[in-house]
This record gives C-alpha cells, sequence and structure tokens, in this order.
C-alpha cells in the first residue's frame, strides 16, 4: 500500500463502531483463530463459488490483517473475464428470469455480451431487473418463495460475490458454514457432532429464524455493509438488486425488506447481517456471560448452540430474543425448543425418572443419543422423516409425469435421485434409513410401470433385474465426523 492506500482495492483505515473488529472464532470450542488459511485459494466450482485469482490476493491480505480497514474502490475487480467466469459457473439449465432469457441464448454472443454489461455496469447505466417469483414445496406443506433473477444479473451478482467473499472470508467466524467456499453442509454437521461428543454438551438450543431472507432491514443491511465497504459504486449495485422488485403472475410488486431468496447475492448478504446480528453477538456473549462451556453451529438461518448449564441455555435464549428484535428478527417459536441432550442426558433423566432424551434435526438428519455396543455414549444420526416423506412423496410426483418415459429414461433419472439422497445422508450409522429409501423408490418404480398396462406382467423377479441394472445399492460414502473434522482443523483450517 503506497501513501495515498491505494492497491488493487484502495483501502483506508477506520475504527469500526461497536467493537465489531474481533478475530474469527473457531468451529467447536477452545481453538486458535485462523492461521495461514486465508492466503489459500478457494475450491472452484459452482457450489463453493468461483476461485479467488491472483488479483484478489491484496485484497484479501489487506482484509486479513487489518479488520477495521474499509475498502474505497472494487468495482474494477469486476472484469470480463470475471464475468465469463461466472457465466459459465450458471448451471445450463437454470430457470429463466422475467425476461425469459435462458443460459444458452445468452451465450450465442456471450463474449459481446459480456463486454456491453462490463461496459454498462462501469459507466453506471446498469439497471437491475425485477426476480420472477416462484414457489418450491415446503416439508410443512407451506410454499418457500424464490426469486428467480435474469441471466445478465445471476452472472454479475456471481463476479460482484466473488470479489466481496475475498474480504467477508477473513470476517466470517469459524461456526458459520452456510453457502461458503470450502465449506459444505457436512463440514457443519461433522462440527457440532464433535462438539456434543467431546465439548461438556448438557442442553442443545435447535433454533431457527423465522422467514430470515424476507425479513432482513435494507437499512440495517447497508450499515454493516459499510463496516467494510467504501466504494460507493459497488453498494450502490447491491442496492440495486434490493430494490429491484417482484414480478408475480405479471404483477409487480416493491420489495421494502428482505432479499430474494435464490439470487446469487442472497446468501452472501444474509451472511453479512447474521455476522453482525448473531456470529459476533454469540461470541461475545459466551465469553462474557457463559459460566460453563457454549458450541455453537450456523448453517445459514438454521443454527444450533449446545450449553453445559442449563441456566446459561435460558438466558442466553432470552437475550437473543431480545437481539433478534432489535434488528427485525424473530426465532421460529414452532422449530426452536431446547432439550436435554449429551452425553450425560440418558443417564440423567433416567435418575430422574424421565424418558430417553428428545431428538432434534439439524440439516436434514436427525440427531440421537445412542450408545455404543460397550453402552457408551454414541450420536447417533438418521435421516429426518419429515425430509423422507417429502422426498419420496416429490419422487412418486414426479413419476407419474415421466410414467410413458422408457424404462432406461426412468431408470437413469431415478439413479440420480439415489446417488443425489446418497450424497448427502449416507453417513455412518444411517445404512437402514438408506435401505428404506430405496425400497421405497424401488416399490414407486414397480407401480408405475404396473400401471402403463392392465394386463403387465411385471414380477418381483424382473424388478430385481432392473433394481440391479439402474439404481445404486445404498452404502455409507461419508467417514465418521471426527475424522474428517480432525483432518480439516490441521495445519491450513480455516477452523484451527
Amino acid at each position: 500500500m503506497n501513501g495515498r492506500g491505494e492497491s488493487d482495492g484502495r483501502v483506508v483505515p477506520q475504527k469500526l463502531s461497536n467493537n465489531l473488529g474481533i478475530p474469527g472464532a473457531e468451529a467447536v470450542e477452545g481453538r486458535r483463530p485462523a492461521k495461514g488459511n486465508a492466503a489459500s485459494e478457494t475450491r472452484p466450482g459452482r457450489g463453493a463459488g468461483l476461485s479467488v485469482s491472483s488479483d484478489l490476493d491484496r485484497v484479501r491480505q489487506v482484509a486479513r490483517r487489518d479488520k477495521q480497514v474499509r475498502f474505497t474502490a472494487l468495482l474494477h475487480h469486476v472484469t470480463v473475464d470475471r464475468l465469463r467466469e461466472a457465466y459459465r459457473a450458471i448451471r445450463p439449465d437454470a430457470a429463466a428470469g422475467a425476461d425469459g432469457v435462458t443460459w444458452r441464448e445468452y451465450g450465442l454472443e456471450l463474449e459481446d455480451n459480456l463486454r456491453d454489461l462490463h461496459a454498462r455496469v462501469h459507466r453506471g447505466a446498469y439497471r437491475a431487473k425485477p426476480v420472477r417469483r416462484a414457489y418450491i414445496p415446503k416439508p410443512d406443506g407451506r410454499q418457500r418463495p424464490l426469486g428467480v433473477a435474469a441471466l445478465e444479473d445471476k452472472v454479475l451478482q456471481r463476479a460482484v460475490v466473488e470479489v466481496l467473499n475475498a474480504v467477508y472470508e477473513q470476517d466470517f467466524l469459524g461456526f458459520s458454514y452456510g453457502f461458503r467456499p470450502k465449506r459444505s453442509p457436512h463440514h457443519a454437521l461433522d462440527a457440532l457432532a464433535v462438539g456434543i461428543e467431546r465439548r461438556k454438551v448438557r442442553w442443545v438450543l435447535d433454533a431457527d429464524i423465522r422467514d430470515c431472507f424476507s425479513s432482513l432491514d435494507h437499512s440495517w443491511l447497508l450499515r454493516f455493509l459499510e463496516h467494510r465497504i467504501a466504494d460507493k459504486r459497488v453498494l450502490r449495485l447491491i442496492q440495486r438488486w434490493l430494490k429491484a422488485g417482484v414480478i408475480e403472475d405479471g404483477e409487480w410488486s416493491e420489495t421494502v425488506e428482505g432479499t430474494p431468496q435464490g439470487a446469487s447475492v442472497s446468501t452472501l448478504l444474509a451472511n453479512v447481517y447474521l455476522h453482525y446480528v448473531f456470529d459476533l453477538w454469540v461470541h461475545q456473549w459466551r465469553s462474557r456471560h457463559a459460566r460453563g462451556d457454549v458450541v455453537v453451529v450456523r448453517f445459514a438461518d438454521d443454527f444450533v448452540v449446545g450449553f453445559e448449564h442449563h441456566g446459561d441455555a435460558e438466558r442466553f435464549r432470552a437475550a437473543l430474543r431480545k437481539r433478534f428484535a432489535r434488528f427485525g428478527l424473530e426465532l421460529h417459536e414452532g422449530k426452536t425448543r431446547l432439550i436435554e441432550f449429551g452425553r450425560f442426558a440418558a443417564v440423567n433423566r433416567e435418575a430422574r425418572g424421565l424418558p430417553k432424551p428428545e431428538t432434534f434435526d439439524f440439516l436434514g438428519l436427525t440427531h440421537i443419543c445412542g450408545k455404543d455396543r460397550r453402552g457408551r455414549f454414541k450420536l447417533k444420526r438418521a435421516t429426518s422423516k419429515k425430509k423422507m416423506c417429502a422426498k419420496l412423496h416429490a419422487v412418486k410426483a414426479e413419476m407419474r409425469k415421466r410414467a410413458h418415459h422408457s424404462i432406461p429414461e426412468q431408470g437413469h433419472w431415478l439413479a440420480r435421485v439415489l446417488r443425489g439422497h446418497y450424497n448427502h445422508y449416507a453417513v455412518p450409522d444411517n445404512y437402514q434409513a438408506l435401505r428404506a429409501f430405496h425400497r421405497s423408490v424401488k416399490q414407486h418404480w414397480l407401480r408405475a410401470l404396473r400401471r402403463r398396462s392392465q394386463r403387465s406382467r411385471l414380477t418381483w423377479e424382473r424388478m430385481g433385474r432392473l433394481d440391479k441394472r439402474w439404481l445404486p445399492q445404498p452404502c455409507i460414502q461419508h467417514p465418521w465426523p471426527g475424522v474428517r473434522f480432525d483432518a480439516r482443523t490441521q495445519g491450513r483450517s480455516p477452523v484451527r
């Protein structure tokens, strides 16, 4: 940095208010802040975001070194090359936005389109298009609203998110896992399992934020962003995405709060909001007010907090309600529970004449207080019954639409369904649930094939051959949580 504070992104040191510059925390407890990891490249790919190239290394180094610095020039990092990589990271079969432009249509004149987009962005002529409202069913029967952005907006959002990630990945704490580079749901599950098994966890607060994405206060969000981002052009882009509005049934409506769930920029904005509202606050609370161990794992708007003492848990829940109310958020009472759980829960409850400890769901897996063959405590995880029923219902409905497709077409599709299910749920101790899901899918396929003819002669023997030919068999694909967690927390890990 020269005397004017210039670099790849010019920075101006400025003290943050409210003591928000707190060092990164760990994924479970008692681990040192980030060391050595911040200079490594993020893994490329659609799920983890684009790789941060060398021209962002200076931004990342400054952000890691000085937690109070504000970046005054970031938009020049949104180059045509970065826009091109963002386009390539979008799924070709992604739904079109309100303008109806598909990935393939945009790519017919890709270079011209990207150069035009780049020019409009940098001269201030870019205007965000409204998002198209779509709904997907939730396990509880309700509909989850999604915002489908126009393809050009998706491209620009991905490129901007990559640039902002260079800053915020140095700030986000270790127990935050949702939609971050090099972090997956299973890393959050591993951290939670290790925390419950190795720390003094006796009570678990399983919490969910009500309508988190649609409840974010725009004024607070912009204030949080300004703690780190002083580039007015980047802030104006974000404001345009927030104020672009929603088109539903041909009618445009204004968005006065929240960010469209499903948009590329939404997950980063939600993480920034919760970083200041929840992460930094809970990190301070447990160091100042907790009398025992406190374990925190957050994945987007779903989080679990483990406590050693019941009193800590009750005080935390009351303080958290007040904290959320200040920033326009609210705990979902129907999905927020404080339960006795952990290594000593079963023994303590039995001594008091109470039944077995309750279970809780996190990221699609039901967590159970179990025992190993020697009678010692063992955290067991099984597929959530709600998630399995919802998935099987969706498979059944889709099978009806594909009823007259050829058997190879149906087999290829069902194989993808099963592999996707195994990728998430094939964890140790969950083999029986995997077999049950496979068996149910096989039965749905059998019934669908038999309906194709009133004189069907499809027997279970022939169905067994189809099963063996097309459907992948269940098997455990993930290691034990502690093994993978220990491997990640050695050397370059962000939670070391």
